[in-house]
């Protein structure tokens, strides 16, 4: 090892350039650094871990298995992509590994405006707006502003115009929005553009459009949530501005001061005290203002174009196309093949009975042709081909494999008949014994239960008779979906029947004694009986009400 160390000295050397990177970027001390996890292949270089915990002076930590990592990442990230799986709402804060800038032409002569917007390590996926005054088109172009720290041969990204953009009517310049993105791959595009129009009405009118103030020593009033960067150019007279857009506020906290437009606000009080004294000012007009999208021509570098990129869409749709077809036709021949040899194998097994001596030669030749020609002239035909060919064996095979299915089936099927046609004859018997459990059925009902029982009978016992005159290599004389048939059209007129409940019985209603005593004593009496039962002066109660206390009375 200590040899190979010594021939890779000039390639481990290198190892300490990105780390001198990594700790100016984030303007951090060695000192500074607590604990140190390193991932990836190569970090299981013994020699790659020294360097690195010589450089930070501490030992590294290698706990993290950044292949289950990346393997959940990729699951969850799949997850969130599919219509198939609900998952909770999870967003990636990713960086802007190179910084990236604008590039834009003025309208005075030999002049330019670059601005950078997004700058190294910036959060993505983020978007930001540039206010533009223009009087026509405009061409911005998008460039990596580091080349020489890109890997890639080209530090352009792309040219991308402004068109439809014309002067206000006053000939004044027109106010330009225009929003540019990095996405979550980490790829930029200018995403919309809209200009700015003015549109003057009353205050009573209601005009759904964006409001904005402005005053002749005053700049548009932009929102406080909004982080504004100005730059203005004194020779060309032009000024740019860029805010981020509302979306990604939480990047960019909103100005600690407060907006200009509280400070304009009159105390309340004061104006009440001038209104008196005053006449009423007339209806000043305010300016409304509404956005109109305008179009962007995108002309990117090492990116296909819209024609080409259509036409490679159209060619991957004829491909998947064909790879479907191929998959079907490969499928039909697959299921061809198994259907010889899963037959050729039953043949002389649990199918050997159900087919005659003639017909399982003749059917055991065809499977043998059919194998040798899937081999030879069926290795590469139509999808069709092998499906007539499943076909013309199915003709032969189904017959076989129908008598098999019968005669496992139709057993049973005839067993549960035969139950069911007893337990409906036991009911008939009974009620004709006057059992109480049937004596409330009516006798025209239960008579259609022994009619329809007496037919299945009949047509079970023919069924039977026929079909042992019959040998397992013929058609069977009755089908299983007949016997089905007959046993779903007994149960549906026997069983309403037998399962009708008794009719309710309303028992006396329990009426108490002593109320009806009361109540006839109430009737009989009148007011003199009543008075009758009154204590007497003396104290006494009356001698008839033996269950009443004595009272005495001093």
């Amino acid at each position: 090892r200590s040899q190979f160390e010594e021939l890779c000295a000039e390639l481990l050397q290198r190892i300490e350039v990105p780390l001198l990177s990594l700790m100016e970027q984030t303007q951090l001390k060695v000192e500074d650094v607590t604990a140190v996890e390193i991932v990836g292949g190569a970090t299981r270089i013994p020699a790659v871990k020294e360097r690195i915990a010589k450089f930070f002076g501490k030992d590294v930590s290698t706990t993290l298995n950044a292949d289950e990592a990346i393997a959940r990442g990729c699951a969850l990230q799949c997850a969130i992509l599919s219509p198939a799986f609900k998952v909770r709402e999870f967003s990636v804060t990713d960086a802007t590994p190179f910084p990236i800038s604008l590039l834009w032409n003025t309208e005075a002569e030999d002049t330019e405006g670059v601005h950078e917007v997004f700058s190294r390590n910036h959060a993505a996926p983020f978007s930001k707006v540039l206010t533009f005054y223009r009087k026509g088109p405009f061409e911005l172009e998008a460039f990596y502003s580091e080349p020489n720290g890109v890997p890639y041969p080209e530090s352009k990204i792309g040219k991308y115009v402004i068109q439809n953009v014309a002067a206000q009517k006053d000939g004044e310049k027109s106010k330009v929005k225009v929003k540019v993105r990095v996405n979550t791959h980490g790829i930029f595009s200018v995403s919309t553009a809209s200009m700015v129009e003015p549109v003057k009405s009353e205050e009573s009118e209601d005009v759904s459009v964006e409001t904005e103030v402005e005053s002749q020593d005053q700049r548009p009033i932009e929102n406080s949530s909004e982080k504004n960067i100005q730059q203005e150019n004194s020779e060309a007279g032009t000024q740019s501005q860029v805010q981020t857009d509302g979306q990604q506020t939480s990047q960019s906290p909103p100005s600690s001061e407060p907006p200009s437009e509280e400070n304009k606000i009159p105390d309340v009080k004061k104006t009440n005290e001038k209104k008196g004294d005053q006449p009423p000012e007339a209806k000043k007009p305010k300016i409304k203002v509404k956005n109109v999208e305008l179009p962007i021509e995108a002309n990117l570098v090492w990116q296909l174009g819209k024609d080409l990129l259509n036409m490679y869409i159209e060619t991957e749709g004829k491909m998947i196309m064909q790879d479907k077809l191929e998959k079907e036709r490969n499928d039909a021949k697959n299921a061809v093949e198994e259907y010889v040899y899963e037959f050729r194998d039953k043949l002389s097994g649990p199918y050997e009975k159900f087919v005659c001596e003639k017909d399982l030669q003749g059917f055991s030749s065809l499977l043998m042709e059919t194998e040798g020609w899937l081999y030879e002239e069926g290795e590469d035909e139509a999808k069709q081909v092998y499906v007539d060919k499943l076909e013309d064996l199915k003709k032969l095979g189904t017959p076989i494999e129908m008598r098999f299915q019968e005669a496992a089936e139709r057993p049973r099927l005839l067993e549960e008949l035969g139950h069911r046609l007893q337990y409906y004859a036991t009911i008939a018997g009974e009620f004709r014994n006057k059992d109480e459990k049937y004596i409330h059925i009516d006798e025209m009902e239960m008579m259609k239960v022994e009619k329809c029982v007496s037919e299945v009978v009949e047509w079970m016992n023919n069924a039977v008779s026929a079909q042992a005159k019959k040998s397992l290599d013929q058609d069977p004389a009755v089908h299983s979906s007949e016997i089905k048939a007959k046993l779903q059209e007994l149960n549906n007129i026997c069983e309403p029947v037998v399962t009708q409940p008794k009719p309710k019985v309303d028992s006396p209603k329990e009426e108490n004694p002593l109320n009806e005593q009361n109540d006839y004593k109430t009737e009989e009496m009148g007011e003199d009986d009543k008075s009758s039962e009154m204590p007497q002066q003396n104290g006494e109660c009356h001698p008839s009400d033996q269950s009443t206390v004595n009272i005495d009375l001093d």
